[in-house]
């Protein structure tokens, strides 16, 4: 199968391929994104306080300085002229002409487990995906597809291929392509879910009772395996076997979403929950694992216990813990904005870690559980086809209006939808 591309917004389905194989995600949530091309690091941080002193570095110079601090690309320079991104009171004047104060940071799944912040003016970012804009609110939910790496399978370090999260994700995969982003509603408000036409009426019919949108992201998030045309979701013919993983995928999801959406925070039991022995350095570099300790160490500063479950967890055969110190670390060319960060190392950024290993740990618990649902006999496109789910429909691949909002165009005006 071909993915939807941007510039193939029709794409369908080929209708012979592979129909005996799982169904991709593809196949069940049809309308998908492509990842966000941000142009310009210097728009994320860490935190907050950074990217306000990066803005008002920026707006605080001009002419060529400006120039120069922006990184100007083909898609955007100081002078474009573009539509605030929905839902987001920001300038739509020419950036060469800004001098006010930094709009509020959003937060950013910033590739896999890796919440960041952005700032969300669409003057600074070459490739924003609106439409990912226009539905992210506070009942949405995003799939993300991690990028196909051969032989990333389960238990080989590839990692999970599908990962959710509550923050508007910008789809960045840390290894091979980058996969598809899709919302769990096509609408604002939870409304009309992103499910393939006559999909949960075939599941409700099969398993007993009403399935929902909810659960079928649940079970994907637990079932979905990598491949080169996608994520591969099998549906499982015995009801109990979609039980059993939907429970598995509302855990999964829970711990991923860190207590949004009106969930807890992920916590270990007592004994094995993460502390700081020893405080990092107000310049950490490089950490080191010590296996027999489970300790994580960095220049004298020390947290433990890890366990090795969770130093290990890799997506794209890439280790989270040591990108995600990388994001925070690794130096930066000096007089640029890039340049611009914390003087020490903030104290919620070791909160923060504390609770990365926290899902870290939690998550590599469950994998036998998810690797588990790899043995039950399931559904084939062959199958969606019989039952007239598949082919999806055009109209289901592409975003639905949403006219129930205004938005402010380039320079003021009224963008019409």
């Amino acid at each position: 199968m071909r993915h939807v591309t941007d510039e193939d917004p029709l794409a369908d389905d080929a209708p012979d391929e592979a129909p005996d194989e799982a169904p991709l995600l593809d196949d069940l949530m049809p309308w998908s994104v492509a990842p966000l091309r941000l142009g310009r690091p210097w728009i994320v941080a860490p935190d907050v306080r950074t990217l306000r002193a990066r803005w008002d570095r920026l707006v605080g110079a001009e002419g060529e300085e400006r120039e120069r601090l922006f990184r100007p690309s083909r898609a955007r320079t100081p002078s474009s002229s573009v539509a605030a991104l929905p839902g987001q009171a920001t300038g739509t004047g020419r950036f060469a002409r800004e001098a006010g104060p930094c709009p509020a940071p959003v937060r950013l799944a910033h590739g896999p487990f890796d919440e960041q912040w952005l700032i969300p003016d669409h003057r600074l970012i070459d490739t924003a995906r609106p439409e990912l804009w226009r539905v992210a609110d506070d009942r949405q939910l995003f799939a993300v597809e991690q990028g196909y790496v051969p032989g990333g399978g389960p238990g080989t370090g590839g990692g999970p291929a599908l990962l959710v999260t509550a923050a508007l994700p910008d789809g960045r995969s840390p290894a091979g392509r980058p996969g598809r982003i899709r919302p769990l509603f096509r609408r604002p408000g939870g409304r009309e879910p992103n499910v393939s036409p006559g999909l949960l009426p075939l599941l409700g019919e099969r398993y007993g009772h009403e399935v929902t949108a909810e659960e079928l992201l649940a079970w994907a998030v637990a079932a979905a395996r990598p491949s080169p045309a996608g994520c591969r979701v099998p549906l499982p013919r015995d009801p109990a076997v979609w039980a059993r993983g939907v429970e598995l995928g509302r855990l999964l999801s829970g711990v991923q979403l860190r207590g949004a959406r009106g969930g807890e925070k992920p916590r270990l039991p007592g004994g094995r929950r993460p502390y700081v022995r020893a405080p990092f350095p107000a310049r950490p570099t490089t950490p080191v694992y010590d296996p027999e300790e489970e300790a994580l160490e960095v220049d004298g500063g020390r947290i433990s216990p890890v366990p090795v479950e969770a130093w290990e967890f890799r997506v794209g055969g890439v280790r989270m813990l040591e990108q995600w110190f990388a994001h925070r670390t690794a130096p930066a060319e000096p007089g640029t904005l890039e340049a611009i960060g914390p003087a020490a190392w903030p104290q919620e950024w070791t909160s923060e870690l504390l609770e990365l290993i926290t899902v870290l740990a939690l998550l590599a618990q469950r994998e036998p559980d998810r690797a588990a649902l790899d043995a039950a006999p399931s559904l084939t496109r062959r199958a969606l086809r019989d039952a007239a789910v598949l082919p999806v429909p055009q109209g289901a691949r592409v975003p639905a209006s949403v006219l129930d909002h205004q938005e402010e165009g380039p320079e003021g005006q009224f963008a019409l939808l």
